[in-house]
């Protein structure tokens, strides 16, 4: 099994997009990337428009690529209806639009398939369902809650297993902070791990102290009762500059049980660039005429 992030916040944009190749299958998580439309009281920066410009065309380019498309739930940054082309004579397996969701996702999932109408080679809803390609199993979770509530919705964690190693992508669980979302994590016992990450951008705003506190509870919780190897952070928890500070207690055990800790930037080899995060820092240097971020 080979793992290649596309794009990421801690590559510079709002995406989880993640590109799996098996002996018998190629399969893209969530193909779609996105900017926080407003951060410090600013727009994105011509930077992070830039980014987005260049993830999207890498989606497009490995969706070409893959077999199976994979949509865990219909916000943009995880599905994108408006170039409906990269659906195009595929597998999608994707969160069901009319169960377990909420008005929003139900009104985008609509106008997503009707977009996709005659497109896809076949669309299957995969909430709590198994989907066999070769030697390659695709589980879905039961739709689990949107954070820590079901205020934004319902997604599906997905374990890739190729017979040999076992990969879980957890989507939007803003953590976790609940046990349901921590157990399909732990049921699978993975190689590698792709958890978007408590909300600490919104600490005291949207994200309690107490959710922060039993995410790194069941981040731990993980790292000691499965094999895992490899526990990447992203997505939400990427937004937030002092991410490795909120993160202390799991680096600490992570060191301890010998499992890397680490974001998409680090897992892809690249240099973390956090451009959200830094956004206010981005327009300063442009004020000062100064470099930015590269």
């Amino acid at each position: 099994m080979r793992i290649k992030p596309l794009a990421a916040d801690s590559m510079g944009t709002r995406s989880m997009a993640t590109y799996v190749t098996t002996k018998h299958c190629r399969i893209l998580i969530d193909p779609s990337v996105a900017l926080g439309p407003h951060r410090y009281g600013l727009p994105p920066h011509p930077l992070e428009e830039q980014r987005m410009n260049d993830h999207w065309e890498t989606i497009k380019e490995y969706a070409q690529k893959a077999t199976v498309l994979i949509v865990t739930h219909y916000h943009y940054d995880h599905h994108d209806p408006d170039e409906p082309d990269v659906y195009k004579d595929k597998v999608l397996l994707t969160k069901h639009p009319k169960k377990n969701i909420n008005k929003s996702q139900k009104k985008r999932s609509r106008l997503f398939l009707s977009e996709l109408e005659g497109l896809p080679k076949d669309i299957n809803f995969s909430d709590g369902k198994e989907f066999t390609f070769g030697d390659t199993t695709i589980r879905f979770s039961k739709a689990v809650p949107h954070g820590t509530n079901t205020r934004l919705g319902y997604v599906t964690e997905v374990a890739i297993d190729d017979g040999k190693r076992k990969f879980v992508y957890t989507s939007d669980v803003e953590g976790p902070s609940l046990k349901e979302q921590a157990k399909f994590l732990i049921d699978e016992d993975p190689w590698v791990v792709f958890c978007d990450g408590p909300m600490t951008y919104m600490l005291g705003f949207r994200y309690s102290k107490k959710s922060l506190e039993e995410s790194i509870r069941n981040i731990i919780r993980v790292i000691k009762k499965t094999r895992v190897k490899r526990f990447v952070v992203d997505h939400h928890l990427l937004r937030d500059i002092k991410w490795k500070e909120r993160m202390e207690d799991v680096f600490k055990v992570a060191r301890k049980e010998n499992v890397k800790l680490m974001t998409c930037a680090d897992f892809a080899g690249e240099e973390n660039i956090m451009l959200e995060a830094r956004r206010k820092e981005l327009f300063k240097e442009d004020d000062r005429g100064g470099q930015s971020f590269k």
